[in-house]
């Protein structure tokens, strides 16, 4: 089994823990799984007016997402919701109508922050989104990771046993449901 899960980091910010986060998921992805960036940090504020004629950086995302086996989506929490940088990369992967990147795509949703629940507000939000986009959001585990100083290094080291572990298992539970889905499409006749 080989699979390419793409990840999107909601935080634009290059110091970003959620950033420290997705590179800890890279590092703990099973055998045969391999974890890609899908950057957001240069597409402009989405348009209905460019639909005809998608930004080239828009087109780029679209395509990243259709290269990859499922998407994770780590995000912080801004004011109890998702940053909008996040939201905008959001809305130009589901446009033009009828041509929605993530419908029917394995997505889960995971993040940080300092706080005692960390993101679980924020990806609350986003799972309800990521449904209405008719994305097969991973249900379980959820991952609210409480971020402490020294938790997860600038290259994605795990210093605490027990959440490396959490966070390996996170990233099976999500492998498995790409398996599931893929044996599921393999086996439904077209037509």
């Amino acid at each position: 089994m080989s699979q390419k899960i793409g990840y999107i980091v909601g935080s634009l910010s290059k110091e970003s823990i959620n950033r420290r986060l997705a590179k800890a998921l890279a590092r703990l992805a099973p055998e045969g799984v391999e974890l890609v960036d899908i950057p957001i940090g240069d597409l402009p504020l989405y348009n209905r007016d460019l639909d005809a004629d998608y930004p080239a950086v828009a087109r780029a995302l679209k395509d990243a997402i259709a290269d990859v086996d499922g998407v994770i989506i780590v995000t912080p929490e801004y004011s109890r919701s998702i940053p909008g940088a996040l939201k905008n990369a959001l809305d130009w992967a589901s446009r033009p109508w009828g041509t929605n990147s993530l419908a029917r795509k394995p997505t889960a949703v995971i993040g940080t922050s300092g706080g005692g629940i960390a993101t679980a507000a924020a990806q609350q939000h986003l799972k309800a989104i990521l449904l209405h986009m008719d994305a097969i959001v991973l249900g379980q585990p959820e991952g609210y990771i409480q971020s402490t100083p020294g938790l997860i290094a600038d290259d994605g080291e795990v210093t605490d046993p027990t959440t490396a572990e959490f966070l390996a298992g996170y990233v099976q539970a999500f492998s498995d449901l790409i398996s599931r889905v893929e044996a599921g499409r393999a086996a439904t006749p077209v037509g």
